[in-house]
């Protein structure tokens, strides 16, 4: 085992790479120093590959959450539900309003140029994140209009991390990515490539040590159904009967951002 171990993990569908890249992170990680939170990480560098990001089933049970918290993280990712909290000053930055205004650059980029190379969405922000106690951790998107396996035009996603936490954000930011690929794949005309996950830093917190051996468990003792949902006629479901809930608390949210509470 060394230090920054480099991982490539391919699979069909995301709770399949997800889960395989959580196993060669407890099998292979390095535990290192984590100064800036005093504290510890197992950590490898981890690339995972989803051949059909919509291929069912695409849910994984071994996240920190369920339907709604998913939802409201899709929601925050693609729609930007609570990037009123930079304006009053409580978060410095979310990636929906780091990213929002590239998306024209990218649909324009691509219908002129479908074997572009630039078709690039910058998240790091050099003048906020240098010297942040809070940089993004996700720092580009990058899209290619290429063949997929059946001969048709598709979009391809390909992303990266400096950092990811793979017990607590890793799948809620693939599943939240992918959704945003197909919203401009749609836009596009185009089917779905494939996804990729880059993390350089794809890590688990020693005190989540034991929640990572506990996924890990479940995924190599049990069978697929225990570890995953389909998310088309199940969680979709469930999660569109979140969705009034979640733009209640909303509401309560930005009233007290706007009221200084």
């Amino acid at each position: 085992m060394m230090d920054m171990e480099e991982i490539l993990v391919k699979a069909k569908t995301l709770p399949q790479a997800y889960h395989e890249a959580l196993i060669r992170l407890q099998e292979e990680g390095a535990v290192t120093d984590c100064a800036d939170w005093n504290t510890r990480q197992k950590e490898v560098s981890m690339t995972f590959v989803v051949a059909e990001p919509l291929a069912e089933p695409m849910i994984s049970k071994c996240f920190i959450g369920g339907p709604k918290e998913l939802e409201q993280y899709r929601q925050e990712m693609l729609d930007g539900i609570l990037d009123f909290e930079i304006a009053c000053g409580n978060w410095t930055y979310t990636y929906h309003d780091r990213y929002q205004d590239q998306v024209p650059f990218i649909i324009d980029e691509l219908k002129r140029n479908p074997s572009s190379r630039r078709a690039v969405m910058t998240i790091r922000d050099k003048e906020a994140d240098m010297g942040s106690d809070d940089p993004a951790c996700l720092q580009h998107i990058q899209y290619f209009i290429r063949k997929n396996a059946n001969g048709e035009d598709a979009l391809f996603c390909k992303v990266l991390f400096r950092s990811n936490d793979a017990c607590k954000a890793a799948y809620m930011n693939a599943f939240a990515l992918i959704m945003l690929q197909k919203r401009i794949a749609d836009s596009l005309g185009v089917a779905m490539g494939t996804y990729t996950h880059r993390a350089n830093s794809f890590h688990c917190y020693e005190k989540d040590f034991s929640l990572l051996e506990g996924y890990v468990r479940r995924i190599t003792e049990g069978e697929e159904d225990d570890v995953t949902f389909d998310y088309v006629d199940g969680w979709d479901e469930m999660m569109e009967d979140a969705k009034e809930e979640i733009a209640a608390q909303v509401e309560i949210l930005r009233k007290q951002a706007e009221e200084g509470i």
